[in-house]
């Protein structure tokens, strides 16, 4: 009888054991269910429970299923930074190759990712909506992109020549959003038009910034006005 009891403790025990989960588990399981399941999890109770955790085990990584939203796309950026930093010549990099540098890595960032990142961009109707999930990318670009300027105004003495570097922020912001839509819609092998969209975008912004706009924005406008018409 003795013997059966412990049996039955044992097999209690081995019920209430879960899985021990991590920042990086939570958010791969989090993208293989909205890729397997076509939806987002319905509340943190059932989706810890699909990982065979708690709850409580999620609130020490996770705020809740939007912060988790949030934190992918962080992920994202900060990959693609670390994959830039692999290579000890960007370090020589001008700005505007810095730019480019980043914007091709990250694309390639999403392009892995792209059935989770179109789904979850096309979930609502409401464009506000989806573009909730972007908050934290949004400061860490525009963080970036003042780095880089400020990196460019220290080589200069004349302040009349320094940038704006909140000026510049916003429209690698808006310039990150016009990529991210055209790479949305791009169906050309490798996303190639992509990448020359993120050659003249890059090269149109820093023109304007450097004074010398004319040709860059002519170039851009013809690129935009073909791949319309096409």
């Amino acid at each position: 009888m003795e013997k059966k009891r412990q049996t039955t403790k044992k097999k209690t025990t081995a019920k209430k054991k879960v899985t021990k989960m991590t920042s990086e588990k939570w958010i791969s399981s989090y993208m293989d269910y909205v890729l397997e399941e076509e939806m987002i999890p319905k509340s943190v109770y059932k989706f810890a429970k699909e990982n065979k955790s708690t709850e409580e085990e999620f609130y020490q990584y996770f705020g809740s299923l939007e912060a988790i939203q949030k934190e992918i796309w962080n992920q994202f950026y900060v990959k693609s930074i670390q994959l830039m930093a692999v290579s000890p010549e960007v370090d020589s990099f001008s700005s505007r190759d810095k730019m480019l540098t980043f914007f091709y890595t990250f694309f390639e960032m999403l392009t892995a990712n792209r059935s989770y990142v179109l789904f979850m961009l096309n979930r609502n109707e409401s464009t506000l909506k989806n573009l909730e999930q972007l908050k934290g990318l949004r400061k860490n670009i525009k963080d970036f992109s003042k780095g880089l300027i400020a990196d460019d105004n220290a080589e200069k003495n004349i302040k009349l020549l320094q940038k704006n570097k909140t000026v510049f922020s916003e429209g690698a912001w808006l310039q990150t959003m016009f990529l991210l839509k055209f790479w949305m819609d791009d169906n050309s092998p490798q996303f190639e038009k992509t990448d020359v969209a993120i050659e003249k975008s890059v090269n149109t912004i820093f023109d304007v910034f450097d004074n010398t706009p004319l040709e860059g924005i002519l170039d851009f406008g013809k690129f935009l006005f073909k791949e319309k018409m096409a």
